[in-house]
């Protein structure tokens, strides 16, 4: 069977063919078994996140900026350990989930402590998980149907927007703020984020479909955790921009 191309790069289809197909039944890829891989990524995730959440509120900042470091750093290598190795992807990506969880305490620890973003955090996990369960029922459903032109549009514009951010970023080592990465508030800046998170969320429904045929396909058990690690990573990167969106509503006020 052939498993179609999702735009998220951590679920591409050469992945899924050179992992090959397991030579036991009963050792294959599930949709059950990567939902429990899921969950417990998810878990590992706020489990990371609570430990930093609790730095920023004893005011250990010091500390909180370090382990924010270590998990932000360590993530992108453990990523990139993950894409480059799957078959350990049993151990990496719960790790990468711990690491992200640094990162994200920290990130939300921050903002929720500023003046004007209070319950910017609780909103933020509202309307992620949220938008998760709404895509997949639509997935379910057959609303979005998943076809090579939508695959195609929503790799162009995951693209786009990977191009965007890494110009924004090396422009803002020359002290150069084109307002896509910060958190400050303006028109464009929304405009740009609500764009962003549809985006994203799009890349939900191509990731649903290629663990659903990538099960089908036959791939070993071990990519139940690939398959969750290539979810996990457009979690993150859609509760980023939510929290992005809600700081710039918040910072007009």
């Amino acid at each position: 069977m052939q498993i179609n191309r999702s735009s998220n790069p951590v679920l591409s289809e050469s992945i899924f063919r050179k992992s090959g197909l397991a030579a036991d039944s009963s050792e294959v890829m599930t949709i059950r078994g990567t939902v429990n891989k899921i969950f417990i990524m998810l878990l590992l995730v706020v489990l990371g996140a609570t430990f930093t959440w609790k730095l920023m509120l004893s005011g250990n900042t010091s500390s909180l900026m370090t382990y924010m470091m270590v998990g932000v750093i360590g993530g992108f290598i453990t990523a990139l350990v993950t894409v480059f190795k799957p078959a350990w992807s049993p151990y990496s990506a719960p790790v990468y989930s711990v690491l992200e969880g640094l990162f994200l305490g920290g990130l939300s620890a921050f903002l929720n402590a500023q003046p004007n973003f209070h319950n910017i955090v609780v909103n933020a996990v509202m309307l992620t998980f949220g938008t998760l369960f709404a895509l997949l029922l639509v997935y379910r459903t057959g609303i979005i149907k998943v076809t090579n032109k939508f695959r195609l549009g929503v790799v162009a514009a995951t693209g786009g927007i990977a191009i965007a951010y890494f110009v924004s970023f090396i422009l803002g080592l020359f002290g150069i703020d084109i307002g896509i990465l910060n958190f400050g508030g303006g028109t464009l800046g929304i405009v740009i984020s609500l764009v962003v998170i549809v985006v994203a969320a799009l890349n939900l429904i191509l990731d649903f479909d290629f663990i659903e045929r990538a099960a089908a396909g036959g791939v070993p058990k071990y990519m139940e955790w690939y398959g969750a690690f290539g979810l996990i990573v457009t979690l993150v990167w859609l509760y980023i921009e939510f929290l992005r969106l809600l700081a710039r509503f918040s910072s007009r006020n």
